[in-house]
């Protein structure tokens, strides 16, 4: 069987994009594929590197990449959603071929302040929200 290929595209490639496809090649790799890129790739947050190892996902060794690159590479996705937020959502170039596009709307990382334990409590809060929005859209398609 082929797996359904997906793509999670955000602002630098550097949070929810990285924390979407970690989930779906941890939990789902028997059916689905994912990959991820940002509109302006930049470096991975340590914070969030931090945050998916407390659940047991190492992304410490993963790149951040342009998602221009992949759509002049001839990538192919069955999927692709947005994870930032809507006005940098449609930036995203169309994949030729896709079955649909989606848009995901979670907060930015990048952007919270305080101590690194307060920042971290927050990326868990989006952290568990891209997981529970990733098993939703998986039951939602409903291959066996």
């Amino acid at each position: 069987m082929n797996k359904i290929k997906i793509l999670f595209v955000c602002v630098h490639n550097s949070a929810r994009s990285q924390m979407a496809e970690a989930f779906i090649n941890t939990y789902y790799s028997d059916r689905f594929e994912a990959d991820s890129a940002g509109l302006e790739p930049g470096k991975l947050n340590p914070l969030v590197v931090k945050s998916m190892s407390e659940i047991g996902i190492d992304i410490s060794h993963k790149k951040t990449k342009d998602v221009f690159d992949l759509y002049k590479s001839g990538a192919f996705y069955n999927y692709v959603i947005t994870v930032c937020d809507e006005a940098s959502g449609q930036r995203c170039p169309i994949f030729p071929n896709t079955i649909k596009t989606l848009h995901w709307s979670f907060e930015d990382p990048s952007g919270f302040v305080g101590t690194e334990e307060e920042k971290l409590k927050k990326i868990a809060l989006v952290r568990d929200a891209i997981k529970e929005k990733i098993d939703l859209f998986i039951k939602s398609i409903n291959i066996s």
